[in-house]
């Protein structure tokens, strides 16, 4: 079986590769076409490119900061300076002077440094998210990932920036400029490393990531490729550029999308049942005096208590305790109607709303929960108790309705006849037996009498 699943990822990886090798030999004929190319873009066609770069950088690093404070994930925290960084440098360069004839056929340095330092603190931040992917003081992190970034910037500008004299294009060379194939490699460094991160992390951003030093290698090579400081080939560079900082923006917003919507189901949900939380019971409960009291139509609150859950858990162990919990909030979940709302009240108690409901149907209901509870054929055996309260009858708060189903559910553990392992809620033909069933009016006759 190993041997098997090992094959398939050796053929799956083969795939891939060959896919990539023909996108590259694409690429390279892609490239010569470019090289051989007579047509020149309008010079402001560059300054567009490198602005509209520079705000989705800005954009994406505000996001990864962001995530960063909820995820406390080293990498987005490096990636939001890195990227941020870049557009602030592409941004100055884009304020410029003018491109006169002296300087068309220099290779820009702002641009530059601004794409070597996103290379290589790409790289950076896998390395990290390699050693030390989590962050426990997220104030300090941001603090020590400033000196970082700071530091890596200073020497990248220092290594350009101390050439004597400025990189020339050679328009007439095999490659014009050769100086564009050093991020390019960093770049494929990065490509290849956020490849490999996607076996064991696949989401939204950690794939745009991927696409994005793509685009970042494409975006050099083409750049390679330039005979003038702008001609056809800068400007598919920099539209690679571009898209690739789209593609990191659009996979971050995708993956908070993604996390925004988990959170938000999390908030409303208990973690061990998957049931609706005692926070999402109350909204529903709001929402049905709301609806009752417009509609004069009633509805019933049905609570459900878990009988011997400590004895289970001393007899049989917690685990054993926690799925007998899991059992029972299967049963609320594919057993009631689907306008019901079954809750964790808290603890061992469960909530059931019954939208439009009288007692009647509340005690159906219960017997039918019974029911699916003894022939689920696990172990051990488990059984309910159980209290309703009916609005208006029985309250028209959301405090008393439960207060009147709670009290119900204990005048009915309290004066239970039948023995352990017998029916909660009468024979097998749905009788109710004598004290077995208890609703908030019943209580109510008991104690008057």
């Amino acid at each position: 079986m190993r041997k098997s699943v090992r094959l398939l990822n050796i053929l799956a990886r083969l795939k891939w590769g060959v896919v990539w090798v023909l996108i590259g030999t694409a690429l390279v004929a892609f490239l010569w076409m470019l090289r051989h190319a007579h047509f020149y873009p309008d010079p402001l066609l560059e300054r567009y490119l490198q602005f509209a770069s520079s705000v989705l950088a800005f954009t994406f690093a505000a996001n990864a900061l962001v995530r960063f404070r909820g995820m406390h994930d080293r990498i987005t925290l490096i990636l939001a300076f890195a990227f941020g960084l870049a557009g602030l440098i592409e941004m100055g360069a884009n304020i410029a002077p003018n491109l006169t004839a002296a300087t068309s056929l220099t290779v820009p340095l702002a641009w530059m440094v601004s794409r070597t330092l996103l290379a290589i603190l790409l790289v950076a931040a896998l390395l990290v998210d390699r050693s030390l992917p989590l962050s426990r003081e997220p104030n300090k992190e941001i603090a020590w990932a400033v000196l970082i970034v700071g530091a890596v910037s200073y020497l990248t500008s220092v290594v350009f920036f101390a050439v004597p004299v400025a990189p020339k294009i050679h328009p007439n060379a095999f490659i014009p400029r050769p100086l564009d194939l050093l991020p390019a490699a960093i770049y494929l460094i990065a490509t290849i490393g956020f490849w490999k991160r996607l076996d064991h992390l696949d989401s939204f951003l950690d794939r745009s990531l991927f696409l994005c030093c793509a685009a970042n290698v494409a975006c050099h090579l083409a750049m390679s490729q330039s005979r003038v400081r702008f001609d056809t080939a800068s400007g598919v560079a920099q539209l690679f550029e571009a898209t690739g900082y789209a593609i990191v923006l659009a996979g971050a917003l995708l993956d908070n999308a993604k996390l925004f919507d988990q959170v938000s189901r999390l908030a409303i949900s208990d973690p061990l049942t998957g049931l609706a939380n005692y926070r999402r019971l109350l909204e529903v409960m709001e929402a049905e005096l709301q609806r009752a009291q417009r509609t004069t139509r009633g509805f019933a609150v049905l609570l459900l208590d878990l009988d011997g859950l400590k004895k289970i858990n001393d007899n049989h162990g917690h685990l054993v305790g926690s799925q007998a919990l899991k059992r029972l909030a299967s049963v609320l979940r594919y057993h009631c109607r689907g306008m019901d709302t079954a809750a964790r009240y808290g603890g061992d108690e469960f909530a059931l709303v019954l939208p439009e409901a009288e007692e009647a149907v509340a005690v159906q209901v219960a017997h039918r929960i019974r029911k699916r509870l003894l022939e689920d054929g696990h172990e051990p055996r488990i059984s309910v108790s159980a209290g309703v309260a009916v609005y208006p009858r029985d309250g028209l708060s959301i405090e008393k309705l439960l207060h009147s189903a709670d009290n119900a559910l204990y005048a009915m553990k309290s004066n239970r006849s039948v023995q352990d392992g017998e029916s909660l809620f009468g024979d097998s033909g749905g009788k109710q037996g004598a004290g077995e069933w208890h609703s908030a009016e019943k209580g109510r006759r008991r104690t008057t009498r």
